[in-house]
């Protein structure tokens, strides 16, 4: 009976572990991304990749496949590779994002970023701690992503006001919720494993768990940031 406590104590503990750790990994990403971003927009290489479409796109069709080879392969990656990947998405990132720098106004950027935070933070430590289980949003969160890209898609044609703000409204809405999904499920994935993985794995699971919470926080505050873009 004591060994039965010790080990359910020892499990409760590495849980705890893995969550902070893929919270460490995931702020080391938005602080690279953040500096990446800052600094790139005052060298001399910022003009040339805001106006040659074929230079910025290809960055960002860079991400896209990074971030799928690593969401999908990380298990398979050393613990170098996972890491660096990360990263070097991170980075690319920050590359993508400087342009907010010339689009909206410093104290706009900054506002949506506390806005985007203190979202973030209430909606983790709400699914850490809540009883609901929100594995049943999963389905639904998927549809309303991919009603999101297609409403984005279409409006970039369209140009229309009205639907931007929805859009917006919505974007928000929808990664708020995905925060707290993902939190919760990284959770639940920690309690399986964590009394049964290696250190290598323990690490390519907070770098994948990071990367899932990484991708909320950004797209929250990047609508968050149109939204108090407009306003201003």
């Amino acid at each position: 009976m004591y060994e039965n406590y010790a080990f359910a104590e020892q499990s409760a503990v590495r849980e705890r572990t893995i969550l902070k750790n893929v919270y460490v990994w995931m702020a080391a990403g938005l602080f690279l991304t953040a500096v990446v971003a800052r600094l790139f927009v005052q060298t001399s290489l910022f003009i040339p990749f805001v106006t040659n479409r074929f230079l910025f796109f290809g960055v960002f069709i860079a991400e896209i496949v990074l971030v799928v080879r690593l969401s999908s392969r990380i298990m398979s990656m050393s613990v170098a590779q996972a890491a660096g990947s990360f990263a070097v998405y991170s980075i690319l990132n920050g590359i993508t994002l400087s342009t907010i720098f010339v689009a909206y106004r410093i104290g706009t950027i900054y506002t949506a970023f506390f806005v985007t935070a203190g979202t973030f933070g209430v909606m983790s430590l709400w699914a850490v701690t809540t009883k609901k289980d929100l594995s049943g949003l999963g389905h639904f969160l998927m549809m309303g992503l991919i009603g999101l890209i297609l409403a984005s898609v279409v409006n970039l044609f369209l140009g229309s006001a009205p639907l931007d703000y929805i859009i917006s409204y919505g974007g928000v809405a929808l990664f708020t919720l995905l925060t707290a999904y993902d939190t919760q499920k990284i959770k639940a994935m920690s309690r399986q494993l964590s009394h049964s993985v290696d250190e290598a794995t323990y690490t390519r699971i907070s770098i994948m768990g990071a990367l899932r919470l990484y991708l909320d926080f950004i797209n929250m505050f990047l609508y968050i940031l149109r939204i108090l873009g407009r306003r201003n």
